[in-house]
């Protein structure tokens, strides 16, 4: 089982399941919405994803698509999720409190580099989403 939380704690939640893979995502939107280079996310079963404190959990529509959800508290992105795909949601890895392993790892948007980035690793590098 994965546990995770926001920066404060309000926010916390279970996964009953792996992670199975982590995508580094270098488009403009992930960075401006996390703060940073690019956003470590991992799509997870949303039935297998259970949150308390949704009280403090905001959705903000980033696109027509998606919405990107954060603790109202603390500010801590938690998860993005796509309309199109009601199943999944893509969890903030950085949020994770649980050590896990995860092999298979890869860049998206890597066209989409911060000018003041690189990427240094050997990870597999995409122009959008495998």
């Amino acid at each position: 089982m994965i546990k995770g939380s926001c920066l404060c704690g309000k926010v916390r939640y279970t996964y009953q399941g792996e992670i199975e893979e982590m995508a580094m995502c270098h488009c403009s939107q992930c960075r401006k919405a996390q703060g940073v280079a690019y956003a470590t996310n991992s799509p997870v079963d949303t039935g297998k994803l259970e949150f308390t404190g949704t009280e403090f959990i905001k959705e903000f529509q980033s696109n027509e698509l998606k919405v990107r959800a954060f603790c109202s508290n603390c500010g801590s992105p938690l998860y993005s999720a796509r309309s199109d795909m009601p199943d999944k949601r893509r969890l903030r890895v950085g949020t994770i409190e649980t050590p896990f392993t995860c092999e298979k790892r890869y860049h998206i948007y890597a066209d989409s580099i911060a000018g003041w980035h690189e990427i240094t690793d050997q990870y597999p590098k995409y122009q959008e989403m495998p």
